[in-house]
């Protein structure tokens, strides 16, 4: 029999009963609407392979076939409880009659559905807004806490976290339609910074999908299991299910719930801005408008590509040597990286603590369905600007209808105007300016080599430091350039920091978090002691590295820029 594992085993602590209000984000009702959305969800994705005797039983065995692949190999308490029932139902199903096997779907969906559907309590929220700035504040820096605590000056969050972007224009179209948030992704944090960003900026909460192992630690999992978290377990391979995060994502938007997801799938493993997307979900988004107009409803969607950007990355060791290795692509989870570890967030927080501005979040210029920008009342806009009405794209005829082919169309090209966004709102974070200007150092003394070969040379490459700087200078004058033309953005630290101090800067945040040096400063020479830390943090340069380097450097430049394209790792 299919049970569900419990994976919130905390309880709510004694909170005062929450009433939403009329001017409340519509995340706040949530609850009250949960089983209807649950039935809605079911319903559609249980009708939509019911109609076709053959295409029902390929369903079945299709779920079927692949859970008891994915069982065998857990062999846990879920294993253990889940894995008879499969064995049984794929005997089973070349004997069932139709009704038969339509109860089983029905049953295999509803509990699919059940271990999907998020939840989301307004009174954890308001603890969430008061407590989680100030036990941050605490790992970061214990000596400050009584002033966090007692509420004094400003909080210490808001010196490691900057925002950036449209956030007015965002506060406005919120009264419009449903936001989604599309980020770049490269932490675990992300989730957690991302709504922290919301939050100082006066913007709703999301509900977003997130990776069931992230779960299976009990506090973060209470936080997020009534913070609008809904689970993605990514070990699922049945079309079936995937199926069924696609039309719960698509039902939220619908009705109005703000959402995120993160069109790159996982985190970066290599560093790289993301230039490959996922674009399921963002294809439900793009559904939910089309089904919202065939229904009549008024409700408009608005796409925010946003970029996520670190001066130190916490996983960052584990995810480099993962891209390295050629499993990122396999291997979906990643159990014993630095996230799952409440050491590193303790040396990392610290680390940070001395640093201005740790993270900043940028909000682009958000977009309609079909790649339009939108202004500040959410009218669609045409490249003349002229206003334009969105449903028109879904018109057949005179009336809109659901096409998928047709909405597949428009996704693939809204993922690559997001690719695009991508790149001119990255925030370059002056250690990765320093590694790259290092890194192209080390390709430049290194000629003939490849990338693997590179990087086995540990500490066997040194700089003068007269040079580096030099260098430094030259590469941020060319990305200033660069910003100027609107295809890069600079943080305050990399625009107005001298280049010595932005040299100290980045030696500073790596010395003593990573459990191996990046670069050592030798006095009047900088050694690239650690050139895959080097590689992945200068990797958020790759696609810059031609546009930036000297005539001398353009063919270390031209090698580097090789980098994340298919054949590019030698």
């Amino acid at each position: 029999m299919l049970r569900r594992l419990s994976e919130n085993p905390l309880r709510l602590p004694h909170l005062s009963p929450y009433v939403p209000g009329p001017d409340d984000p519509a995340i706040f009702w949530f609850n009250s609407e949960r089983k209807d959305i649950l039935a809605e969800v079911e319903r559609r994705v249980a009708a939509a392979h019911a109609k076709d005797r053959k295409a029902l039983e390929v369903t079945l065995n299709e779920a079927a076939y692949h859970e008891i692949q994915r069982l065998e190999r857990q062999r846990d308490a879920e294993s253990k409880e889940n894995l008879g029932y499969w064995r049984g139902l794929i005997r089973r199903i070349a004997r069932m009659t139709d009704d038969e096997k339509r109860t089983a779907l029905e049953r295999t969906v509803h509990h699919m559905a059940k271990d999907v559907a998020g939840n989301f309590d307004p009174r954890v929220y308001q603890l969430s807004r008061k407590v989680v700035p100030k036990l941050l504040a605490g790992v970061m820096r214990p000596s400050d806490l009584p002033r966090e605590l007692f509420g004094q000056g400003a909080p210490l969050i808001d010196e490691l976290l900057r925002v950036e972007g449209c956030v007015e224009k965002l506060r406005s179209l919120s009264k419009h339609g449903a936001l989604v948030y599309v980020p770049t992704h490269c932490s675990n944090l992300d989730s957690i910074v991302l709504a922290q960003a919301l939050e100082k900026s006066h913007l709703s909460p999301v509900v977003y999908g997130a990776g069931k192992n992230l779960f299976s630690n009990p506090i973060i999992s209470f936080f997020m299991h009534n913070l609008g978290a809904y689970r993605v377990d990514r070990r699922i391979k049945s079309a079936l299910y995937k199926e069924l995060l696609k039309t719960w994502s698509c039902v939220m938007i619908e009705r109005g719930y703000h959402s995120l997801f993160f069109p790159g799938g996982t985190r970066s493993r290599s560093g790289l801005i993301e230039n490959h997307l996922k674009l399921g979900l963002v294809g439900s988004a793009v559904e939910a408008f089309s089904e919202n107009s065939v229904r009549g409803v008024a409700r408009r969607v608005f796409f925010v590509p946003t970029t996520i950007n670190y001066a130190l990355v916490l996983e960052a060791e584990s995810l480099v040597e993962d891209w390295l290795a050629e499993e990122g692509g396999a291997r979906y989870i990643i159990e014993d990286d630095e996230f799952s570890r409440l050491d590193r967030w303790v040396a990392f927080f610290r680390k940070l603590s001395g640093q201005d501005t740790a993270c900043v979040i940028r909000f682009g210029e958000p977009l309609d369905p079909f790649g339009n920008e939108v202004n500040d009342e959410g009218c669609s806009l045409a490249p003349e600007g002229q206003t334009i009405d969105p449903v028109s794209y879904t018109l057949r005829g005179d009336a809109p209808v659901l096409d998928h082919r047709r909405d597949a169309a428009y996704t693939r090209e809204l993922g690559e105007l997001l690719v695009e966004r991508y790149r001119s709102e990255t925030v370059i974070m002056s250690t990765q300016l320093v590694a790259h200007v290092l890194y192209r150092q080390l390709v430049a003394a290194t000629p003939g080599l490849g990338i693997f070969a590179r990087l086995r040379l540990r500490g066997e490459v040194s700089v003068p430091r007269e040079e580096l700087v030099r260098q430094i200078e030259v590469a941020r004058e060319a990305l200033r350039a660069l910003g100027k033309r609107g295809e890069v953005r600079l943080s305050r630290t990399v625009s107005d920091a001298t280049p010595d101090e932005l040299l100290n800067r980045a030696l500073s945040v790596w010395s003593g978090y990573h459990s191996r040096v990046a670069a050592r400063d030798l006095g009047v020479e900088i050694t690239a002691e650690d050139p895959t830390l080097l590689l992945y943090y200068q990797n958020r340069l790759v696609s810059f590295a031609e546009a930036i380097a000297p005539p001398e450097l353009l063919e270390a430049a031209r090698e580097i820029g090789q980098i994340g394209v298919k054949g590019g790792l030698r």
